[in-house]
């Protein structure tokens, strides 16, 4: 009887391990593909606006905004993210992520 138990435990422990490791894959893979998303949005935006007078005069404006995590949004910043989405309305990009590709400019 204590070698059944015995096997039984060592299945459970290897069952209990693959469910974690196959858990861990799939919020991985979610992680990368959201910085991928991400990084693919602020590297259009910052080879698309490199030499755009708009967004380069909001640069300070993105840093405070990107330091304060959204809470300081200037005046030139809003400027800029109204200019962005109408000269490319297509681009699925939040505020956070427009202000982080200003910067990377």
């Amino acid at each position: 009887m204590s070698r059944v138990r015995l096997f039984s435990a060592a299945f459970l422990l290897v069952a209990a391990t693959g469910a974690q490791a196959s858990s861990f894959v799939v919020t991985t893979d979610t992680i990368v593909r959201a910085l991928d998303a991400s990084s693919n949005a602020t590297s259009k935006i910052s080879s698309s606006f490199h030499d755009d007078k708009i967004v380069l005069a909001a640069r300070d404006d993105a840093a405070s905004f990107v330091a304060s995590e959204g809470e300081i949004r200037g005046v030139k910043l809003q400027g800029a993210l109204q200019h962005i989405r109408e000269v490319a309305p297509s681009l699925q990009a939040s505020d956070a992520q427009l202000a982080q590709a200003i910067l990377a400019i």
